[in-house]
Protein backbone atom coordinates (compact mmCIF):
# COMPACT_ATOMS: atom_id res chain seq x y z
CA UNK A 1 0.00 0.00 0.00
CA UNK A 2 1.68 3.16 -0.89
CA UNK A 3 2.53 5.82 1.78
CA UNK A 4 -0.02 8.41 2.78
CA UNK A 5 1.13 12.06 0.67
CA UNK A 6 1.29 14.83 2.65
CA UNK A 7 -1.61 17.34 1.82
CA UNK A 8 0.55 20.17 0.59
CA UNK A 9 -2.37 21.72 -1.24
CA UNK A 10 -4.82 21.61 1.45
CA UNK A 11 -4.31 24.72 2.81
CA UNK A 12 -4.16 26.41 -0.73
CA UNK A 13 -7.61 24.50 -1.80
CA UNK A 14 -9.31 24.97 1.87
CA UNK A 15 -8.41 28.91 2.14
CA UNK A 16 -11.52 31.28 2.11
CA UNK A 17 -11.47 33.94 -0.16
CA UNK A 18 -8.89 35.97 0.67
CA UNK A 19 -8.84 39.89 1.60
CA UNK A 20 -5.21 40.22 -0.62
CA UNK A 21 -2.60 42.43 -0.25
CA UNK A 22 -3.16 43.83 -3.80
CA UNK A 23 -6.82 44.79 -4.90
CA UNK A 24 -8.55 42.06 -6.25
CA UNK A 25 -9.97 43.15 -10.15
CA UNK A 26 -12.73 40.39 -9.98
CA UNK A 27 -14.10 40.91 -6.39
CA UNK A 28 -13.02 45.07 -6.17
CA UNK A 29 -11.45 43.61 -2.31
CA UNK A 30 -9.13 46.19 -0.45
CA UNK A 31 -5.76 45.37 1.17
CA UNK A 32 -5.71 42.83 4.26
CA UNK A 33 -5.25 45.88 7.55
CA UNK A 34 -4.11 44.02 10.53
CA UNK A 35 -6.09 43.18 14.01
CA UNK A 36 -4.36 46.10 15.57
CA UNK A 37 -5.13 48.47 12.52
CA UNK A 38 -8.45 46.97 12.67
CA UNK A 39 -8.77 48.12 16.13
CA UNK A 40 -7.79 51.29 15.65
CA UNK A 41 -10.24 51.99 13.08
CA UNK A 42 -13.48 50.47 14.91
CA UNK A 43 -16.38 53.04 14.61
CA UNK A 44 -19.78 53.94 16.05
CA UNK A 45 -21.82 52.81 13.45
CA UNK A 46 -24.60 55.45 14.29
CA UNK A 47 -24.52 59.23 14.90
CA UNK A 48 -23.76 59.44 18.65
CA UNK A 49 -27.18 60.63 19.85
CA UNK A 50 -28.46 56.74 18.67
CA UNK A 51 -27.70 53.68 20.52
CA UNK A 52 -24.31 52.08 18.77
CA UNK A 53 -21.06 50.03 19.51
CA UNK A 54 -18.55 52.36 20.64
CA UNK A 55 -15.32 51.16 19.69
CA UNK A 56 -13.65 51.73 23.46
CA UNK A 57 -16.12 49.37 24.78
CA UNK A 58 -15.36 47.00 21.55
CA UNK A 59 -11.73 47.05 23.32
CA UNK A 60 -11.89 47.47 27.11
CA UNK A 61 -12.54 43.42 27.07
CA UNK A 62 -10.47 42.25 24.34
CA UNK A 63 -6.52 41.70 24.11
CA UNK A 64 -4.45 41.81 21.56
CA UNK A 65 -5.14 37.87 20.31
CA UNK A 66 -8.76 38.30 20.29
CA UNK A 67 -10.54 39.53 16.23
CA UNK A 68 -11.73 42.42 16.10
CA UNK A 69 -15.05 42.63 17.18
CA UNK A 70 -18.44 41.26 15.44
CA UNK A 71 -19.94 44.18 13.34
CA UNK A 72 -24.00 44.69 14.08
CA UNK A 73 -26.02 42.49 12.05
CA UNK A 74 -27.38 45.51 9.95
CA UNK A 75 -23.86 46.69 8.97
CA UNK A 76 -24.56 46.60 5.52
CA UNK A 77 -27.60 48.82 4.85
CA UNK A 78 -26.04 51.23 7.93
CA UNK A 79 -23.46 51.50 5.81
CA UNK A 80 -25.19 52.38 2.86
CA UNK A 81 -27.52 54.78 4.70
CA UNK A 82 -24.87 56.84 6.08
CA UNK A 83 -22.89 57.12 2.70
CA UNK A 84 -26.31 58.54 1.24
CA UNK A 85 -26.58 61.25 3.76
CA UNK A 86 -22.92 61.88 3.13
CA UNK A 87 -23.81 62.37 -0.43
CA UNK A 88 -27.24 64.15 -0.48
CA UNK A 89 -25.50 66.59 1.77
CA UNK A 90 -23.05 67.55 -0.98
CA UNK A 91 -19.65 65.29 -1.85
CA UNK A 92 -16.50 67.26 -3.77
CA UNK A 93 -15.55 65.58 -6.96
CA UNK A 94 -12.77 63.30 -4.94
CA UNK A 95 -15.26 62.51 -1.63
CA UNK A 96 -17.53 61.25 -4.29
CA UNK A 97 -15.17 59.02 -5.80
CA UNK A 98 -14.13 57.38 -2.05
CA UNK A 99 -18.04 57.24 -1.37
CA UNK A 100 -18.60 55.06 -4.89
CA UNK A 101 -15.65 53.19 -3.87
CA UNK A 102 -17.00 51.97 -0.73
CA UNK A 103 -20.44 51.59 -2.24
CA UNK A 104 -18.78 49.00 -4.97
CA UNK A 105 -17.09 47.17 -2.41
CA UNK A 106 -20.29 46.83 -0.49
CA UNK A 107 -21.67 45.33 -3.89
CA UNK A 108 -19.24 43.01 -4.52
CA UNK A 109 -17.99 41.89 -0.96
CA UNK A 110 -21.38 41.72 0.72
CA UNK A 111 -21.68 38.21 0.59
CA UNK A 112 -18.08 36.80 1.57
CA UNK A 113 -17.92 39.86 4.35
CA UNK A 114 -21.26 38.95 6.35
CA UNK A 115 -20.54 34.77 6.14
CA UNK A 116 -16.69 35.65 6.66
CA UNK A 117 -17.62 37.92 9.39
CA UNK A 118 -19.34 34.94 11.66
CA UNK A 119 -16.16 32.49 10.13
CA UNK A 120 -17.99 30.33 7.00
CA UNK A 121 -16.20 29.75 4.24
CA UNK A 122 -17.13 30.58 0.75
CA UNK A 123 -16.47 29.75 -2.06
CA UNK A 124 -14.97 26.84 -3.76
CA UNK A 125 -18.24 25.26 -4.11
CA UNK A 126 -18.19 24.93 -0.23
CA UNK A 127 -22.16 25.47 0.27
CA UNK A 128 -24.97 26.42 -1.74
CA UNK A 129 -24.09 29.25 -3.56
CA UNK A 130 -26.48 31.22 -6.09
CA UNK A 131 -29.78 29.38 -5.68
CA UNK A 132 -32.91 30.98 -7.27
CA UNK A 133 -35.98 31.05 -5.00
CA UNK A 134 -39.01 29.64 -6.90
CA UNK A 135 -42.50 31.28 -6.52
CA UNK A 136 -43.63 26.98 -5.72
CA UNK A 137 -41.74 27.18 -2.65
CA UNK A 138 -44.33 30.14 -1.40
CA UNK A 139 -46.96 29.42 1.08
CA UNK A 140 -50.48 30.89 1.73
CA UNK A 141 -48.70 33.28 4.17
CA UNK A 142 -47.25 34.85 1.28
CA UNK A 143 -43.19 33.91 2.05
CA UNK A 144 -41.20 30.92 1.65
CA UNK A 145 -42.33 28.40 3.46
CA UNK A 146 -40.65 27.22 6.53
CA UNK A 147 -39.53 23.91 5.40
CA UNK A 148 -37.77 25.22 2.65
CA UNK A 149 -34.92 26.61 5.10
CA UNK A 150 -33.97 23.42 5.96
CA UNK A 151 -34.06 21.92 2.48
CA UNK A 152 -31.27 25.15 1.82
CA UNK A 153 -29.35 23.96 4.26
CA UNK A 154 -29.58 20.22 3.51
CA UNK A 155 -28.39 20.60 0.02
CA UNK A 156 -25.37 22.91 1.49
CA UNK A 157 -24.63 20.55 4.21
CA UNK A 158 -24.10 17.91 1.51
CA UNK A 159 -22.02 20.16 -0.77
CA UNK A 160 -19.79 21.13 1.95
CA UNK A 161 -18.70 17.59 2.92
CA UNK A 162 -18.29 16.23 -0.65
CA UNK A 163 -16.52 19.44 -1.64
CA UNK A 164 -13.70 17.84 0.88
CA UNK A 165 -13.21 14.75 -1.79
CA UNK A 166 -11.40 17.22 -3.41
CA UNK A 167 -9.75 18.78 -1.19
CA UNK A 168 -8.53 15.18 0.40
CA UNK A 169 -8.55 13.50 -2.74
CA UNK A 170 -6.43 10.54 -0.84
CA UNK A 171 -9.58 9.68 1.16
CA UNK A 172 -12.04 11.45 -1.55
CA UNK A 173 -13.95 7.83 -2.16
CA UNK A 174 -14.59 7.83 2.28
CA UNK A 175 -15.89 11.45 2.25
CA UNK A 176 -18.32 10.34 -0.30
CA UNK A 177 -19.44 7.60 1.28
CA UNK A 178 -19.86 9.50 4.20
CA UNK A 179 -22.95 10.70 2.59
CA UNK A 180 -24.48 7.45 1.73
CA UNK A 181 -25.34 4.30 4.01
CA UNK A 182 -22.48 1.87 3.42
CA UNK A 183 -19.77 1.86 5.96
CA UNK A 184 -19.54 5.21 8.11
CA UNK A 185 -21.74 7.78 7.35
CA UNK A 186 -23.57 10.88 8.61
CA UNK A 187 -26.72 10.78 9.83
CA UNK A 188 -28.78 14.18 10.87
CA UNK A 189 -29.83 13.58 14.69
CA UNK A 190 -31.03 17.05 15.04
CA UNK A 191 -31.28 20.63 13.39
CA UNK A 192 -32.44 23.72 14.94
CA UNK A 193 -33.82 26.84 12.58
CA UNK A 194 -34.02 30.54 13.39
CA UNK A 195 -35.94 32.57 10.65
CA UNK A 196 -34.80 36.26 10.57
CA UNK A 197 -37.31 37.83 7.96
CA UNK A 198 -40.15 36.28 5.70
CA UNK A 199 -38.01 36.46 2.38
CA UNK A 200 -40.64 36.06 -0.79
CA UNK A 201 -40.21 35.68 -4.66
CA UNK A 202 -38.41 36.32 -6.82
CA UNK A 203 -34.83 36.21 -4.70
CA UNK A 204 -31.40 34.06 -4.35
CA UNK A 205 -30.08 32.39 -1.43
CA UNK A 206 -26.70 31.06 -0.81
CA UNK A 207 -25.91 29.06 2.37
CA UNK A 208 -22.72 27.86 3.71
CA UNK A 209 -21.77 26.06 6.81
CA UNK A 210 -19.10 26.31 9.42
CA UNK A 211 -17.56 24.06 12.63
CA UNK A 212 -19.46 25.59 15.94
CA UNK A 213 -16.18 23.60 17.44
CA UNK A 214 -13.65 21.48 16.93
CA UNK A 215 -14.32 17.57 17.23
CA UNK A 216 -11.92 15.43 18.91
CA UNK A 217 -11.00 11.81 18.62
CA UNK A 218 -13.94 10.55 20.62
CA UNK A 219 -16.50 12.77 19.62
CA UNK A 220 -19.03 10.86 17.68
CA UNK A 221 -20.96 14.09 16.40
CA UNK A 222 -20.45 16.88 14.54
CA UNK A 223 -22.50 20.36 15.73
CA UNK A 224 -22.18 22.30 12.54
CA UNK A 225 -24.02 26.08 12.32
CA UNK A 226 -25.45 27.16 8.88
CA UNK A 227 -26.37 30.61 7.27
CA UNK A 228 -28.61 31.39 4.86
CA UNK A 229 -28.27 34.66 3.20
CA UNK A 230 -30.84 36.48 1.15
CA UNK A 231 -29.48 38.34 -2.56
CA UNK A 232 -32.05 40.58 -2.50
CA UNK A 233 -31.94 41.82 0.74
CA UNK A 234 -28.26 41.51 1.23
CA UNK A 235 -28.43 40.11 5.21
CA UNK A 236 -28.89 37.02 6.82
CA UNK A 237 -32.64 35.43 6.41
CA UNK A 238 -32.46 32.25 8.73
CA UNK A 239 -29.48 30.13 10.21
CA UNK A 240 -29.69 26.46 11.68
CA UNK A 241 -27.95 25.25 14.03
CA UNK A 242 -27.24 21.21 13.33
CA UNK A 243 -26.20 18.25 15.46
CA UNK A 244 -24.84 15.03 13.04
CA UNK A 245 -24.04 11.87 13.92
CA UNK A 246 -21.25 9.45 12.84
CA UNK A 247 -22.56 6.39 11.90
CA UNK A 248 -21.11 2.83 11.80
CA UNK A 249 -23.79 1.09 9.45
CA UNK A 250 -21.85 -2.04 9.56
CA UNK A 251 -21.73 -2.18 13.55
CA UNK A 252 -25.26 -0.30 14.11
CA UNK A 253 -24.19 2.29 16.11
CA UNK A 254 -22.20 5.13 16.72
CA UNK A 255 -18.74 6.01 16.14
CA UNK A 256 -15.77 8.67 16.31
CA UNK A 257 -15.08 11.38 13.64
CA UNK A 258 -12.96 9.21 11.59
CA UNK A 259 -9.09 10.03 11.42
CA UNK A 260 -8.80 11.41 7.62
CA UNK A 261 -11.89 14.32 8.58
CA UNK A 262 -10.09 15.11 11.69
CA UNK A 263 -7.15 16.15 9.75
CA UNK A 264 -8.76 17.93 7.63
CA UNK A 265 -11.56 19.89 10.17
CA UNK A 266 -8.35 20.87 11.73
CA UNK A 267 -6.99 22.99 8.95
CA UNK A 268 -11.15 23.92 8.06
CA UNK A 269 -11.30 25.23 12.31
CA UNK A 270 -8.01 27.07 11.48
CA UNK A 271 -9.22 28.92 8.18
CA UNK A 272 -12.78 29.73 9.85
CA UNK A 273 -10.89 31.92 12.47
CA UNK A 274 -8.26 33.46 9.94
CA UNK A 275 -11.73 34.59 8.04
CA UNK A 276 -13.14 35.58 11.00
CA UNK A 277 -10.15 38.07 11.26
CA UNK A 278 -9.99 39.06 7.56
CA UNK A 279 -13.56 39.75 7.36
CA UNK A 280 -14.30 41.67 10.47
CA UNK A 281 -11.24 44.09 9.34
CA UNK A 282 -12.04 44.47 6.04
CA UNK A 283 -15.63 45.76 7.29
CA UNK A 284 -14.17 48.04 10.56
CA UNK A 285 -12.22 49.79 7.25
CA UNK A 286 -14.82 50.59 4.97
CA UNK A 287 -16.62 51.73 8.59
CA UNK A 288 -14.12 53.71 9.07
CA UNK A 289 -13.91 54.60 5.73
CA UNK A 290 -17.62 56.08 5.64
CA UNK A 291 -16.91 57.59 9.18
CA UNK A 292 -13.95 59.62 7.75
CA UNK A 293 -16.11 61.24 4.81
CA UNK A 294 -18.88 61.64 7.55
CA UNK A 295 -16.87 64.09 9.27
CA UNK A 296 -15.65 65.80 5.46
CA UNK A 297 -19.37 66.70 4.92
CA UNK A 298 -22.21 66.80 7.59
CA UNK A 299 -20.27 66.10 10.26
CA UNK A 300 -17.67 68.64 10.21
CA UNK A 301 -17.39 72.08 12.62
CA UNK A 302 -18.86 74.55 9.85
CA UNK A 303 -21.06 72.33 8.37
CA UNK A 304 -24.06 74.21 7.06
CA UNK A 305 -27.30 72.12 5.18
CA UNK A 306 -28.46 74.00 2.36
CA UNK A 307 -32.10 73.02 2.34
CA UNK A 308 -32.66 74.96 -0.56
CA UNK A 309 -35.01 77.55 0.86
CA UNK A 310 -34.90 81.52 -1.03
CA UNK A 311 -33.48 83.66 1.39
CA UNK A 312 -36.14 86.98 1.64
CA UNK A 313 -35.76 89.90 -0.03
CA UNK A 314 -35.24 93.11 1.63
CA UNK A 315 -38.42 95.00 1.64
Amino acid sequence: MPSRPRLKSLAILLSPIPFPLQRSPALGIGPVITTSHARRTQRSFLPSSASSISSSRALSSSSLSDPPSLPPSRWYSDLKARLGKCILFGCSREQAHRAAGVLRALATEWRELTAGAEGFLTGGRRGLEGQQVVWGEMDSFGHVNNANYIRYAESARVNWIIHFASVDRYHSAQWRELMMPKSTGLIMKSIKAEYKFPMTYPDTISAYHKLRSLPSATDTSLVLDCVILSHGHKRVAARTEEDVVVYDYAAARKTPVPPFALDVFRDVWRLQEEQVRAARARIWELVGQVEGLEKETWDRADAVEDLGVAKKGKS
